[in-house]
């Protein structure tokens, strides 16, 4: 390994981290305990099976991509059950430590090279108006790839189903041909896997890694921007693959003509074949995935407390699937019937406060870096369209997400006033309807500070 071993778990819950919200984090990461590792083995300690099988039906890929990136061979992880839990019962939830059972058993869960997760599946996808046209997309290449849309490049914002969706194409094709050499990895492990062969000069295995391959999957496609020789390197194996016809199947959370620095060749690349776009869900498929969700689990949920979560989580599909997690293990751990009541209990904390992230820093902040200005800009007399727009998208996320009063907002902009935070908010909200692009970027920057990702970053800044 990179790292000594007494590191080496440690970064990965420290990567693992940044990646899911802070009550997912501490219910399913904090209990898991580092029982050993070797060269091409780590084993992992949980509370019980359940606590198991939610991982593995949860964050199998989070797991992997962490382990991943800071192995230098492929790593074959095993979760066992913990022999002597210790933690006291009353903490089983809040903070967790479950009760053992099933001592003996242990379950080995990821495969080396981090490819396709059997658990995504075109039949586990709920399919609602937010995501019809890319599930369609995703089938048609699926069943018929290098035939109907290459390369297919799927967008949309954190937690919304992208990822799904390219291991159950990858599912179909494998299930189609088992001797298609297939791979999926994010952009982030090819960019380490990179600069691990440039450390060894050894950039013929790397190309051989990937250039003979069939069919590859890229996810996160946006983390590629800046990273100039990383870009070089995949603008090649891309142009390899695609003229070998073979399939490129690649996500990302903006538009290709959306994401910045990412060279224009490989913009253009993307967009030459079909993007297809996946919106947050509609209360109604929201609803059905957590129906869904409930079954995988064996557990009825009543309709009322499926009614109360998907009205309190506004997009992020990965949230309210950890969510209703939260309350089926709790129900679970006290042996209480799921209902409203113990819903209600388990997450006030987490739902009530629809936009606990929303203050007006964490907003300027998304706004500015979304648009590569500084925050100071925001509060400027400057008047240039490229300081202006991102200020009244700023001033309007305020007034929809804020108890701040029209002077306050005006204030913190550099003392503006009132009357031009109310010509803010009316443009936004015309140009919302109107323009498809301004649409999407705020939905993006608002994903941003739903997710606690800029409140993150902003603590980070300050440290």
């Amino acid at each position: 390994m990179i790292i000594s071993d007494s590191d080496f778990w440690g970064k990965c819950l420290a990567k693992i981290k940044k990646e899911i919200s802070d009550e997912n984090y501490s219910t399913w990461f904090v209990p898991i305990r580092l029982h050993s590792i070797t060269k091409d083995k780590l084993i992992l300690t949980v509370p019980n099976t359940f606590y198991k099988d939610c991982l593995l039906q949860n964050y199998h890929e989070i797991i992997t991509s962490a382990v991943t990136l800071f192995a230098e061979s492929s790593v074959e992880i095993t979760l066992q059950i913990e022999a002597n839990p210790s933690e006291p019962l009353q903490n089983k939830i809040m903070s967790p430590s479950l009760q053992h059972s099933d001592s003996n058993q242990e379950k080995t869960f990821i495969t080396p090279n981090n490819t396709i997760n059997p658990k995504y599946n075109f039949e586990n996808f709920i399919v609602g108006s937010s995501n019809q046209f890319a599930h369609a997309a995703a089938l048609s290449v699926a069943n018929n790839p290098k035939v109907t849309y290459n390369p297919l490049f799927v967008y949309g914002g954190v937690g919304l189903g992208k990822t799904h969706l390219l291991h159950a194409m990858g599912n179909v094709i494998i299930k189609k041909d088992p001797s298609a050499r297939v791979r999926y990895l994010s952009a982030e492990s090819f960019t380490v896997d990179l600069i691990e062969s440039l450390k060894r000069d050894d950039m013929r295995n790397f190309r051989g890694r990937y250039r003979p391959l069939d069919v590859l999957f890229v996810d996160d496609i946006q983390f590629l921007a800046g990273k100039e020789r990383t870009q070089e390197e995949f603008f090649y194996t891309f142009n390899t693959l695609y003229e070998s016809h073979k399939q490129v199947i690649l996500s990302s959370d903006s538009y290709p003509k959306d994401m910045r620095n990412i060279e224009e060749r490989l913009r253009s690349r993307f967009e030459s074949g079909l993007v297809a776009d996946i919106e947050p869900p509609d209360l109604e498929t929201k609803i059905a995935i957590i129906y869904k969700k409930g079954e995988e689990h064996n557990r009825e949920i009543p309709a009322d407390v499926a009614s109360f979560i998907a009205s309190n989580i506004k997009t992020n599909v990965r949230e309210l699937e950890g969510l209703l997690l939260r309350v089926i293990a709790y129900a679970s751990f006290t042996h209480r019937p799921i209902d409203l009541g113990l819903a209600q209990e388990v997450l006030r904390e987490f739902i009530f406060d629809k936009n606990k992230y929303f203050n007006i820093v964490t907003i300027m902040t998304a706004t500015a870096s979304h648009f590569e200005i500084k925050v100071s800009d925001l509060k400027s007399k400057n008047r240039a369209r490229r300081i202006s727009i991102p200020r009244q998208i700023a001033m309007y996320l305020c007034r929809e997400h804020t108890k701040l009063s029209l002077p306050d907002i005006g204030r913190h902009f550099g003392g503006k006033d009132h009357t031009t935070v109310i010509f803010a908010h009316k443009k936004c909200t015309r140009l919302i309807n109107e323009n498809d692009d301004l649409k999407k970027t705020v939905k993006t920057i608002t994903a941003n500070i739903e997710s606690g990702k800029t409140l993150r970053n902003v603590a980070k800044k300050s440290e």
